[in-house]
């Protein structure tokens, strides 16, 4: 899904994303990505496997430049996380460990009441192929983990930085339900115009012979009401409905003189003329 972001303000801060020792470029790209997607920027790597800076890394990004280019090196992770007072691994594996065990939602919602008292904060994440190893998520002071298909459990890097930095965006918000932007909000049209619909759907639909047999009309009739009036429709809706009808009421050689003739239907028109009869 794509938009236009030039006309915003880049949004920066948050806990720190520490990679221990990812292999791919293409991979910590996707990871700044959805950092950006959801206002991460600080990017922390530990020993990378190709090196750093990394131009696939750069390409993968999407423009999330901020972030490759603010990435810190570190050649361990002891070292990558001196400074941080709270720190959670991720792991899709059960630990044999005392460390508490959060979800997602509570684990963003954490982060954010401890980022807000001026913590500094992080997210351990692993290698892609094992993630991270007993002693390392021993170095944070919880787990989180994913409530994924037990058969097949394993996230990509940038899926698993995506879904935490998801939740750290949405408990920042003032309701978590709040969108970007919103459906407009119309009110409804009153009753005498959703009234002046039904006689106009009524009399185009009499005119083509919808209503067979007649007996059935009040019937047919009831059933149209039924469904036209369970939406609520708000008078530009109900505008646009009357538009249509009138198109095909213009076209009907079945409709009374002046609402419509066969002459108006452009199919029967000499071809090269246009509808006031110019060519």
């Amino acid at each position: 899904m794509e938009a236009d972001d030039s006309v915003h303000e880049t949004t920066t801060g948050g806990p720190a994303i520490v990679l221990v020792e990812p292999q791919l470029g293409e991979n910590i790209g996707m990871v700044a990505r959805a950092m950006a997607n959801f206002g991460l920027s600080e990017l922390r790597l530990v020993n990378p496997r190709d090196g750093w800076p990394n131009e696939k890394a750069r390409a993968a990004a999407s423009r999330a430049d901020h972030v490759i280019d603010e990435a810190a090196l570190f050649p361990d992770l002891p070292s990558a996380i001196a400074d941080l007072s709270f720190v959670l691994a991720t792991t899709a594996r059960e630990r044999d460990n005392f460390k508490p065990v959060h979800g997602p939602v509570e684990a963003g919602r954490e982060l954010r009441r401890r980022c807000r008292t001026g913590e500094r904060t992080g997210l351990l994440f692993g290698r892609e192929k094992f993630g991270l190893f007993n002693e390392e998520v021993g170095l944070a002071d919880a787990i989180v983990t994913f409530p994924v298909n037990p058969a097949f459990s394993s996230l990509n890097i940038a899926q698993a930085v995506l879904l935490m930095s998801y939740e750290w965006m949405k408990s920042g918000l003032e309701r978590e339900t709040d969108t970007a932007f919103a459906s407009p909000e119309f009110t409804a049209a009153p009753k005498a115009r959703l009234q002046s619909l039904f006689d106009h759907l009524e009399t185009a639909l009499d005119a083509r012979g919808y209503f067979r047999p007649k007996a059935k009309k009040p019937k047919m009739i009831d059933n149209l009401r039924a469904v036209l009036t369970r939406p609520g429709f708000s008078e530009p809706e109900l505008n646009v409905l009357h538009g249509i009808i009138a198109s095909l009421d213009r076209f009907s050689p079945l409709l009374p003189k002046g609402q419509g003739s066969p002459q108006d239907d452009p199919r029967r028109r000499p071809a090269g003329t246009s509808e006031t009869g110019e060519g």
